[in-house]
């Protein structure tokens, strides 16, 4: 399988959509995604395809000189396969000369997408209790400083 990884385009919105749909008990509505993958002047996305078909997505803001990476999300049949490393793998690729740091929440819960972000270097700076809605989970708020 070959994974092309790229910036979106605004013709991209569905596919990120669907996928956003199938990783995330509450995903973001489709108005929120079309604000910021089409609209917002801060937002960052990047869109993992195999065979003209997206598969995955990482989205991110840009604030002053910090990147905060808002999601990353792999149809569950491509999971465990790269592509969420590969996909913030592009996004650090595309905006280390213009950030200092890298910032996120994850879910407690979920060791995959922390053992990955720690593959970067991340590390847990904090927990913001009650952060899921939908679960009430805690997230903990990872980051990753780049050197000077």
């Amino acid at each position: 399988m070959e994974v092309k990884y790229r910036l979106a385009e605004n013709n991209d919105l569905d596919g990120i959509f669907r996928v956003e749909k199938s990783s995330f008990s509450s995903p973001w509505l489709f108005e929120s995604l079309l604000y910021d993958v089409c609209l917002s002047s801060v937002s960052i996305y990047i869109v993992a395809l195999v065979d003209k078909s997206i598969i995955g997505f990482c989205g991110a803001h840009l604030v002053v000189d910090e990147c905060h990476i808002n999601n990353v999300a792999v149809l569950p049949k491509f999971r465990r396969a790269g592509v969420g490393q590969g996909l913030v793998k592009t996004l650090m690729t595309l905006t280390q000369e213009t950030v200092t740091g890298y910032t996120l929440e994850v879910r407690q819960s979920n060791i995959n997408a922390i053992k990955l972000y720690q593959k970067f270097g991340f590390t847990q700076q904090g927990i913001r209790e009650n952060y899921y809605a939908d679960t009430q989970e805690d997230a903990l708020i990872m980051f990753m400083q780049l050197k000077a």
